[in-house]
């Protein structure tokens, strides 16, 4: 059975807590949505599990919304459907109900990765789609210099690659997504040449890594890049970034194509 917080959250990051503000700097990037647009081809019906907020949801299919977390269901805007509240390892549904599934940033939230991944392949007559992070490029970014313990935290919860395609039917093509700089999804890496935005308390707490470490991790990652940022370390060590128009980083989207 899920464990679940006070609010539903049925991972083990507790969104009741760390989910009230999500959406002032968690919103769907432009360009991220294309390659989930691309890869859902001309499925009509689509399932999105873990929703959240609702980002990355086409406004062109029909959706289906499943969010275990209250808080985040209060957050969905008024023009996107209601979610139901259930959890990625018991859907509500019968099998092949949808043409298409898709479930962003939340994999590595459940609690029996090989139990979700099967519903969805169960529930879903087409495409499959993980939007996720690599837990071996973690480090590729200038954060692993300020805050090691996130990326070692990140690196433990984020399922490996194979364990996402095995999960899904063995047949998962893995597609690297490049962050743009401007990337308004305000996950770790999309402030890879915005190292200021990630000073705001609200930017970290928009991240569950940090709730994840001691208080203290945060209070000296703010200390040090305050101090790099205004004597110009940071930029001697990283200032190319501030103008790089994309960074390769541990973004991936799986997709498995049709079922086995």
């Amino acid at each position: 059975m899920t464990n679940r917080h006070n609010d539903g959250s049925a991972g083990d990051a507790n969104y009741g807590v760390i989910g009230t503000n999500y959406t002032s700097y968690r919103q769907p990037d432009p360009q991220i949505a294309e390659f989930i647009r691309a890869a859902l081809g001309d499925a009509r019906s689509v399932l999105n599990v873990g929703a959240g907020a609702g980002s990355y949801e086409p406004f062109d299919r029909e959706i289906t919304a499943v969010e275990p977390s209250a808080s985040m269901r209060a957050q969905r805007p008024a023009h996107l459907p209601a979610a139901i509240d259930a959890t990625a390892e018991k859907l509500p549904f019968a099998d092949d109900s949808f043409d298409a599934s898709m479930a962003t940033f939340t994999v590595h939230q459940w609690s029996d990765l090989a139990g979700g991944l099967a519903e969805m392949r169960r529930v879903t007559r087409g495409p499959v789609l993980i939007l996720t992070c690599d837990p071996n490029e973690l480090d590729r970014c200038w954060l692993v210099d300020y805050a090691p313990e996130t990326i070692l935290v990140e690196a433990r919860r984020y399922p490996q690659m194979a364990a996402i395609s095995d999960g899904l039917g063995g047949n998962a093509e893995v597609i690297p997504v490049p962050i743009p700089l401007g990337c308004t999804d305000g996950f770790s890496e999309a402030y890879y040449g915005r190292p200021e935005r990630l000073l705001e308390p609200g930017a970290r707490l928009a991240n569950s890594a940090w709730s994840f470490v001691d208080p203290s991790v945060g209070d000296r990652f703010v200390a040090d890049l305050s101090r790099d940022l205004n004597d110009g370390t940071w930029d001697a060590r990283h200032g190319h970034l501030r103008t790089q128009p994309a960074f390769e980083g541990s973004l991936r989207l799986i997709v498995s194509r049709s079922k086995s």
